[in-house]
């Protein structure tokens, strides 16, 4: 019992730092989208000054981070919800990149990551 109580803290320390800087990238991410918006906006040229791929990478990124993060959680609080919410804001954000520009792709992508965001602290929460 000694043994395993250390490791259980040892693993929730790791999670909860986990889930913060997944909340940190999501904030990241809104940040991001709102500048390229604004951007995009005031020089209508600005939209090719960044590589379209850093949007498939920021998923990539964002889908095993979120998925390593909110799965532990699972298996450390044992709550679904903080991983449902963020597995859905994850389908939000891919569908999102499906969209053309302009159109609603950043109002989709915003509230996914919205939702990301809310399932890391949902499951920061239940870690205590």
């Amino acid at each position: 019992m000694s043994v395993s109580l250390p490791l259980a803290r040892f693993w929730a320390g790791i999670d909860t730092r986990l889930d913060r800087i997944a909340m940190g990238i999501s904030g990241l991410c809104l940040v991001h989208c709102i500048t390229t918006t604004v951007l995009l906006t005031v020089i209508s040229s600005a939209g090719s000054l960044l590589n379209p791929a850093i949007h498939e990478v920021g998923l990539v990124l964002a889908i095993g981070m979120g998925g390593f993060a909110l799965t532990r959680g699972v298996m450390s609080h044992g709550y679904m919800a903080p991983a449902i919410v963020g597995a859905f804001g994850l389908g939000i954000m891919a569908g999102a990149l499906s969209l053309p520009h302009g159109d609603f792709e950043i109002f989709w992508t915003l509230v996914g990551v919205s939702l990301v965001a809310l399932g890391h602290d949902l499951n920061r929460r239940a870690t205590y």
